[in-house]
C-alpha cells in the first residue's frame, strides 16, 4: 500500500540548500522541472511521540556516527551545533545555507528493519482470466 515517504524542506533559500543537500550531503537528485530537486533518501522510520499539540512534525537523517558527520561538515566550514547525548541518541542540529536546522543523529536505540516494497499483483477478472487462457492454445 505505501512505497515510500515524502519530507519537505521549507526554506527562505531554497536553491541554496537544495545545493547544500545535493553537493555537500551528496544526496541523489532528480531535477523535476526548472531547478527543482526531489533528493532520494536512505531507508526510514517514524515515530509517534505524545505531544498536547497535532500537526507537529520533525525530520532528521540519521548517521553511523555522528562524531564523524561533524568533523566532515566542519572542515567544509558547515556550522553544527555540539553533540547532544540524549539517550536515545547523539544529535546535532546542522543549520543550512537559507537559514533554517537540520536535525542529523546516531540513533541509540533499536530500528527496524527497512521497509520492501512489494509490487500488488493485479487482480484479474474472470473474463481477463479466461481470454489469457484462449491465447495460449
Amino acid at each position: 500500500m505505501i512505497n515510500g515517504a515524502h519530507s519537505i524542506i521549507y526554506s527562505k533559500a531554497p536553491e541554496k540548500d537544495r545545493a547544500f543537500l545535493r553537493d555537500v550531503l551528496e544526496l541523489p537528485s532528480v531535477d523535476v522541472g526548472g531547478g527543482w530537486l526531489i533528493f532520494g533518501l536512505p531507508p526510514a522510520e517514524v515515530a509517534v511521540h505524545p505531544s498536547k499539540k497535532n500537526d507537529v512534525h520533525e525530520f532528521y537523517l540519521m548517521c553511523e556516527d555522528v562524531q564523524n558527520v561533524v568533523a566532515t561538515l566542519s572542515k567544509q566550514g558547515v556550522a553544527c551545533s555540539p553533540v547532544q547525548n540524549l539517550g536515545w541518541g547523539m544529535r546535532t542540529d546542522v543549520t543550512l545555507p537559507g537559514g533554517g536546522k537540520l536535525g542529523i543523529y546516531q540513533p541509540r536505540h533499536a530500528r527496524p528493519k527497512a521497509m520492501t516494497v512489494r509490487k500488488l499483483r493485479s487482480r484479474k477478472t474472470p473474463r481477463a482470466e479466461a481470454s489469457r487462457r484462449l491465447r495460449k492454445h
